[in-house]
């Protein structure tokens, strides 16, 4: 009796390479998707990775694809790893814009402010009030400072006549900037006083800058909505104590032009 012909194997990969393979590619389609996007929504990758591995039945441990193979445990762990990159990749991004949005804000009311500081000191020497007044800036605010000497006797809140046209043509400077808030501030040395009117530098600089804001008001279309006063008494100096020049200079009136893109 002839012997039967033995059947030939199977050609090509074994069924559960094909199904892995399959698995794999899909995957990869979808990790090359996510990384294509601009921007990563961590909550909604996090939703679609969970609906995947339901799909395949891939657990943390790979148990459940094909018992206990080291290759997909592997694979799954590396899976978690390359998520992690991505959630982190989108709160970098997000963190990234939100530091480039507020550079460009910073960016921008510096330049504002440079602006209005340029335009202040054209004015001022066109008016010849410059030699009287220092205009400085920064980020959020134009500083113009006025000597308290010019404005006031020692000890006193009472404005010199002679200084009134100088805060005449300052008022009509200020008024160009109405829609911006302006403070006024008082400022004093560290000498101590105590007078029958005031009984410390606190109360001398809170006075002195009521009397500009007051003034300000009378003589000009300056928006009192827009416009404060506070007295800083001795607590913010710009030059030393310890010498004449220094508390002269200490002993000050500012006004402050904010940047109308502070809120």
């Amino acid at each position: 009796m002839a012997k039967k012909r033995q059947e030939d194997p199977p050609k090509g990969l074994a069924p559960w390479m094909a199904t892995f393979s399959d698995l794999m590619n899909l995957l990869l389609c979808f990790f090359v998707l996510l990384f294509s996007m601009s921007t990563v929504d961590a909550e909604k990758f996090e939703e679609l990775a969970a609906s995947l591995s339901n799909s395949f039945s891939i657990m943390s441990g790979g148990a459940q694809a094909i018992g206990d193979g080291v290759l997909i445990s592997n694979g799954v762990s590396q899976l978690n790893e390359l998520a992690d990159k991505i959630n982190n990749m989108g709160y970098e991004s997000e963190e990234q814009e939100q530091d480039d949005a507020i550079t460009e804000v910073k960016e921008e009311q510096l330049a504002e402010t440079e602006k209005i500081a340029e335009e202040v000191e054209s004015l001022a020497e066109k008016n010849n009030i410059d030699a009287e007044l220092d205009v400085d800036f920064n980020g959020q605010y134009v500083t113009l400072t006025l000597n308290g000497a010019l404005l006031f006797d020692s000890g006193s809140a009472k404005i010199k006549e002679e200084s009134m046209p100088v805060l005449d043509k300052l008022a009509l400077i200020l008024t160009k900037y109405k829609d911006h808030t302006i403070e006024i501030e008082g400022h004093t040395d560290n000498v101590p006083i105590h007078t029958s009117e005031f009984k410390d530098n606190n109360e001398l600089s809170s006075f002195r800058a009521l009397s500009v804001f007051n003034y300000l008001l009378e003589v000009s279309e300056l928006d009192p909505v827009n416009l404060k006063h506070s007295g800083r008494g001795e607590y913010v100096p710009v030059a030393d104590n310890s010498t004449a020049e220094g508390r002269m200079r200490n002993r000050r009136v500012e006004i402050k032009i904010y940047s109308n893109l502070l809120d």
